[in-house]
């Protein structure tokens, strides 16, 4: 799904993740599931660009749902798959700590079940090799991503400035659409480790120079990083 020139989404509302096509190469941010190879796929054919052209994967954190085609994108064609040093064992493992789950209802948390087993999620294979990353880090990968640390959700959440397609990617520092309970707008994502922390790196997001706030899950927010950190304030 074309976004804006040189941005793409793949996946959907439940689960998303991006591509940034630019004439020296392709960007990924997060992989999705392990089914959305398939979305890969298509989107390389419909913008007409050969796998090779992708030059690496920028991880927002180390969640299954996140890293999904990440490790056979790696196996397959040497793309290098980036991931803050602090998510670095999480992605290696798939380990991380249990969390309170939070607000929920039957009807979302069933469909968000349903659509991980189809595409795959309950063997998402983990990462054998990634590139460690750092806060403030800006990748030599295409749009010359600047890694800003988010952490909270997870210790290595990092949201992603791409100022080449105008646009911010946060990974799960903060969601548009509730997977557990369906409610739409910008809210704390479920799953997280540390609530309050994560919505203090809100305020790293906010001084962002961004026209899109890209989330894992939800729509994407047309608008500024500081407007939507301000609404999910507001919604905690």
């Amino acid at each position: 799904m074309k976004l804006a020139p040189h941005l793409h989404r793949l996946g959907n509302d439940i689960v998303a993740s991006y591509l940034i096509d630019l004439p020296e190469g392709i960007t990924l941010v997060d992989a999705g599931m392990p089914g959305h190879w398939r979305d890969l796929q298509r989107e390389l054919a419909e913008i007409g660009r050969p796998l090779a052209d992708v030059r690496g994967v920028v991880l927002t954190h180390g969640d299954s749902d996140h890293i999904g085609f990440a490790e056979r994108l790696r196996r397959e064609a040497g793309v290098p798959v980036h991931v803050h040093a602090a998510d670095a064992h999480r992605v290696r493992t798939g380990e991380k700590p249990k969390t309170a789950l939070g607000p929920s209802r039957l009807g979302p948390m069933l469909g968000f079940l349903a659509y991980g087993i189809r595409q795959r999620a309950l063997r998402t294979p983990p990462v054998t090799e990634v590139v460690e990353v750092a806060d403030g880090d800006v990748l030599e990968l295409p749009g010359a991503p600047v890694i800003i640390g988010m952490p909270g959700h997870s210790p290595g959440s990092v949201a992603i400035h791409v100022p080449a397609v105008d646009a911010v990617f946060v990974g799960d520092a903060l969601t548009t659409r509730h997977v557990l309970t369906g409610r739409d707008g910008a809210q704390p994502a479920p799953f997280t480790d540390e609530p309050e922390r994560a919505l203090a790196s809100l305020d790293r997001l906010a001084a962002v120079p961004a026209s899109w706030v890209l989330p894992g899950h939800g729509a994407p927010w047309r608008g500024t990083p500081a407007d939507i950190a301000k609404a999910v304030r507001a919604a905690a």
